[in-house]
């Protein structure tokens, strides 16, 4: 899939061209050498290409999993002052406006992938030229575009709820205005029904790593349902992932999150980035295909041995000591998760690190996951990033079932303890750490230990919010107007939408 992607960026603007062609009267443009819509997706090449192209605005939606985390209790927004990076200082100070830049890239982004979902489903039972171009493995492959149609919406109404909603074709700039906003709920059904249609029609495994497979649809869904406090839905659509016996927890924690780690045995569902196409376009600085907010992570004027792995970065998204205080003594993911620079380098006398001391909310502390190393960059080193964000892993899925169980109808509290416990036994090494609770107090349990898991992976906040603890742990939240964010400000102004509420 990586190396796949670096063809992405040609069709994207290939789209455009398509986009602003149209016949006039007898005109024929191809007499003068236009490519137009009548001249693409003519062969299986060109239907897989573009499939290709519905993946690639995923990358562009790198800051989503940041501000899980800077919005919640689990990181601040760090930097070099109070003005560095202004829009993540905003939402981490819950100061955050309609006019927030990371909060409107992150709209159009999502937007940008419905549209080249719907490009796909809007011709394939026929092509613009209006002919068929049946293949083996098309359903498979209209598989993975009702996936990612389903992430770029799960994306817009966690972030917004009620957004507008459209499937059935790709939308130009003139009749973008035409649009209201959906209903959440009805968003939901929508991404629903897209997973569904997953589920059908993809395989359990795909020869190319990072391709979307039917338990990732089934993760998701399972997800979804879970959101919406549909959870005897969410239980059995989660088991479905775990009874394949498709995956397995890794024993070494911290090694998922190096590049040696990336799909591996936990692997569900990974972003994929790459390093192998520079990108240096500081313009469009979240719009290659490698990983920007790898470098975010960094530390600020990092310097060292060769020996030393680390590379320098930006002191953004620093992990709070709240976070830190979290884990008890003897869970390998603290250190895994949280990189204590000053004990770092105490323990590594011989790499003579120095660093610059992260001027602004600094906590001493650094997102270990995502924590820029060297040799992992290329070309505008910023840019370009080869780190896979794990979207949704094996752990995930069996703490989301864990609490699924708790809530159903029939509740199941020994199957959730089983799987939250597994999770335990690895992060412990051990079964002396059990749960043995039952009922509400398994519940908490559950999510607490989702914190634990998936800190610095963006899920916090969300967490927070959908199961009603938001205004409690988050300093700042206004119950009632941070469970979502704003509408962005052209979005009102230009197509009218309603914005939400409080802002």
């Amino acid at each position: 899939m990586k190396k796949i992607l670096v063809k992405t960026t040609l069709f994207a603007a290939l789209l455009l061209t398509l986009a602003g062609c149209k016949k006039w009267l007898e005109y024929d443009p191809r007499e003068d050498f236009r490519i137009t819509e009548l001249d693409y997706l003519a062969s299986e090449s060109d239907y897989r290409t573009m499939a290709i192209s519905v993946y690639t605005p995923m990358q562009w939606l790198n800051q989503a999993v940041v501000v899980g985390d800077i919005a919640s209790d689990n990181a601040v927004s760090g930097g070099e002052n109070a003005s560095d990076v202004l829009s993540l200082q905003q939402i981490d100070d819950y100061t955050h406006t309609a006019n927030n830049s990371t909060l409107t890239e992150l709209w159009k982004a999502a937007y940008e992938g419905v549209n080249r979902a719907n490009y796909m489903t809007q011709y394939k039972a026929a092509n613009p030229a209006g002919k068929t171009v049946d293949f083996a493995g098309k359903e498979a492959l209209y598989g993975e575009v009702h996936f990612l149609r389903a992430y770029y919406y799960f994306t817009l109404v966690k972030f917004f709820g009620d957004v507008p909603l459209f499937v059935d074709k790709r939308l130009g700039l003139s009749e973008s205005g035409s649009l209201g906003r959906t209903a959440a709920a009805e968003v939901y059904q929508q991404i629903e029904t897209d997973l569904t249609a997953a589920i059908a029609a993809l395989p359990a495994v795909q020869v190319q790593k990072g391709r979307i497979t039917k338990y990732a649809a089934q993760a998701l869904l399972g997800k979804v349902y879970l959101y919406q406090k549909k959870y005897n839905e969410a239980a059995a659509m989660l088991d479905n992932v775990i009874t394949a016996n498709a995956f397995s927890l890794v024993s070494d924690y911290a090694s998922m999150f190096l590049a040696t780690g990336e799909n591996g045995p936990e692997s569900v569902f990974e972003i994929q980035y790459s390093n192998t196409s520079p990108y240096y376009n500081w313009g469009g600085y979240n719009r290659g295909q490698g990983n920007y907010a790898v470098q975010q992570c960094g530390i600020r004027g990092l310097n060292g041995s060769a020996a030393m792995p680390y590379a320098p970065g930006w002191s953004t998204n620093l992990p709070t000591q709240n976070l830190a205080n979290a884990y008890a003594a003897g869970d390998q993911r603290k250190n895994a998760t949280i990189l204590d620079i000053e004990a770092y380098k105490a323990a590594n006398p011989s790499f003579n690190i120095t660093y610059q001391v992260a001027p602004y909310k600094n906590t001493g502390l650094y997102s270990q996951k995502y924590h820029p190393r060297k040799g992992e960059t290329s070309g505008q080193l910023e840019l370009n990033y080869l780190n896979n964000q794990r979207i949704i892993r094996y752990a995930d899925v069996l703490l989301m079932a864990a609490e699924a169980w708790t809530k159903a109808t029939t509740p199941n509290d020994s199957k959730a303890q089983g799987y939250l416990n597994q999770v335990r036994r690895r992060a412990f090494g051990d079964n002396a750490h059990d749960i043995t609770a039952t009922g509400n107090a398994l519940y908490l349990a559950i999510l607490d230990e989702r914190r634990l898991e998936l800190a610095m992976e963006g899920d916090r906040f969300f967490d927070l919010v959908r199961t009603g603890q938001a205004a409690t742990k988050i300093t700042g939240f206004t119950a009632g107007k941070h469970e979502l964010f704003p509408i962005p400000l052209q979005e009102v102004e230009i197509s009218g939408l309603s914005q939400n509420p409080g802002y």
